[in-house]
């Protein structure tokens, strides 16, 4: 048989699956059209790769090592089994090509590559894991789907790619691509800019100060700002000196050079654990570095620190994963697995498994496992392209279907926008009408919902609350984490805490919220001078009251795909001064709580 035709013959059924999956994944791969409006998870992912916002810049390196690393496996796995070609065991002798062997008068034809796939189709090493992995990857992406998380869709389709080359390459292709599409994971946009963000900055800067302090530079901390006592300079660190766009790649990275330097997975995984406090040391180093030279030579030289230091973080990190190679290396070098310690075969490389020969006569048993692996692949082939149109067909239902949800807080006359919330609150606070920004409106889906009011105390003009209630519609980024929204006004976020408001006239009880100490430099004639203020969210459901985003998400994705139901979320926030302190912040807050959550809230789980 020609080369050409016995790769078709191999590898058309899971082409067919492959064009299966990639329609599915590619008009009903997203249902989250807030701030990308396409159903395709390919355009959703990569989109993300080329927006700063996103803090996936990395994902195009990413894709670009995961290709050369499959490339490099499957060679490397193509030469073992060519070295093992070379083996002489039990008076068979196998060539250099590999193709044919000789053992019991019973000779490997050039067709033994196809042979080969045949052993692989018998009951023992059948379609079984291919199949397994390209209909899990479908189930997958239709939880990922109903859940609206598109994330979920991306591993979906990473576990549906692994199924489709192990099933047209075997076991030999299914091996060389397990570690590269798991490497495709530090490529989805993971949001980086939440509490873990948070804790490191605040990490960050609490370190930095201390050393700055220990070497006799006076440094004050405000937040997350380092301000000299002389004003000198005045250094905010900002979540890109944190160390969180760094941690993403410097993790990836790390990961790979203990894959490409050991086979064992602990000391790989050494290194990866490694890469973690190596990030939070470089980046001290790098605020550091900074504070010392705008002691020395002013903000120039600080912000030239700033620059340079970017790359020092780099050479930091990966300088010392590879000290940790070396000394791993030097004394606690790997041992030399068995196999490769046999006579006769290459010390890089391992031989393949070295299958029982085949005797003479044996020609009618290969024909009927050809033939039989032949009906296996055109079934499994067939069931996965049946399982994709009707998953394809579930999608587009439950993507036209009218939403079934409920919601947790009274709504207008429009049936889209909360109610409005009251002008008087007795006689002590007027409620003043505050807009609803244009960008807003452009950025979030159409049927979001917004209600807001600025409560102004008749006896202190001066500390007012804001309210602010935005409710999301059909797609649930309607919402999302306030403190991107904080960060994106330039507020400063300082730290999170817990807290529970009482709940009138709703049964009683109290609700958990979030608390944000946040600040901002306003621009005076005097100079910047910060202020403080405090600011407080929560999420209300159908029937229940969070306080958390990843509380809402994780509520959110169950009720759509257990209850069917997408709830209409409303996101809550309440903002105040805080000079005067916390605890007369979170009692103007009540104060106002007091007498606007029975007009807009339902009565809902609260304790």
């Amino acid at each position: 048989m020609k080369p050409s035709h016995r790769w078709i013959q191999l590898w058309w059924p899971a082409l067919v699956c492959g064009a299966a999956g990639l329609g599915v994944f590619q008009f009903f791969g997203n249902t989250s059209f807030g701030y990308i409006k396409s159903s395709s998870l390919f355009h959703w992912w990569t989109y993300q790769w080329s927006d700063p916002a996103s803090e996936t810049e990395h994902g195009w390196l990413i894709l670009a090592l995961s290709v050369w690393l499959f490339w490099r496996n499957l060679r490397d796995r193509r030469r073992r089994a060519e070295d093992g070609g070379r083996m002489t065991d039990d008076g068979g002798q196998r060539t250099e090509g590999g193709g044919r062997r000789t053992d019991d008068g019973g000779r490997r034809t050039e067709d033994g590559d196809l042979d080969d796939r045949i052993s692989e189709g018998s009951p023992n090493n059948g379609y079984g894991a291919a199949a397994a992995a390209m209909a899990g990857g479908l189930a997958l992406h239709a939880l990922g789907f109903a859940a609206q998380q598109t994330r979920v869709s991306i591993i979906a389709f990473l576990l549906f790619t692994w199924g489709v080359l192990r099933f047209g390459g075997g076991r030999r292709w299914g091996a060389a691509a397990m570690f590269p599409l798991a490497f495709m994971l530090f490529a989805i946009p993971v949001n980086v800019l939440d509490s873990l963000g948070l804790w490191l900055r605040m990490g960050v800067v609490d370190a930095s100060a201390a050393f700055a302090r220990a070497a006799g530079i006076a440094v004050l901390k405000s937040g997350t700002q380092l301000v000299a006592p002389d004003g000198r300079y005045h250094y905010d660190v900002a979540a890109v000196c944190s160390g969180v766009r760094s941690l993403t790649a410097m993790v990836a990275l790390s990961l790979l050079a203990g894959y490409l330097e050991f086979r064992g997975w602990r000391r790989r995984s050494l290194l990866l654990l490694l890469s973690f406090p190596l990030v939070y040391v470089g980046n001290v180093a790098r605020i550091l570095a900074i504070i010392l030279a705008a002691q020395l030579g002013g903000p120039r030289w600080g912000d030239g620190a700033h620059k340079i230091m970017g790359f020092g973080v780099f050479v930091i990190v990966l300088g010392g994963v590879l000290a940790a190679i070396a000394l791993l290396r030097r004394y606690f070098p790997e041992r030399e697995p068995e196999a490769l310690r046999r006579p006769g075969i290459h010390a890089e490389s391992a031989p393949g498994p070295v299958e029982s020969p085949r005797r003479a006569g044996a020609a009618s048993g290969v024909g009927a496992r050809r033939w039989l692996r032949t009906s296996g692949a055109t079934f499994v082939a067939g069931a996965v392209v049946v399982l994709a149109l009707g998953e394809m067909a579930f999608l587009h239902h439950l993507e036209s279907v009218p939403a079934r949800g409920r919601v947790g807080v009274r709504l207008a006359a429009d049936g889209v926008n909360p109610v409005a919330l009251p002008a008087f609150l007795g006689v002590e606070w007027v409620g003043r009408r505050t807009e609803v920004t244009s960008v807003e409106r452009d950025i979030l889906p159409p049927d979001t919902g917004f209600s807001r009011k600025l409560y102004v105390p008749i006896a202190d003009p001066r500390r007012t609350v804001l309210l602010s209630i935005v409710l999301s519609g059909r797609d649930r980024t309607s919402i999302h984490r306030p403190e991107l929204c904080l960060l994106g006004q330039g507020w400063t976020v300082g730290g999170a805490t817990g807290h529970r408001f009482r709940q009138r006239g709703l049964g009683g009880g109290s609700f958990p919220v979030t608390v944000l100490r946040v600040a901002r430099e306003v621009p005076t004639a005097r100079g910047a001078v910060r202020v403080p203020q405090l600011t407080v969210y929560w999420f209300i459901g159908g029937d229940e009251v969070v306080a958390t985003h990843w509380q809402r998400i994780a509520r959110d994705a169950w009720n759509r795909v257990v209850h069917a139901r997408a709830d209409r979320w409303a996101y809550v926030l309440m903002q105040t001064d805080a000079s005067d302190g916390e605890a007369a912040a979170l009692a103007r807050m009540q104060a106002v709580i007091d007498q606007t959550l029975p007009v807009f809230q339902r009565e809902t789980g609260a304790k």
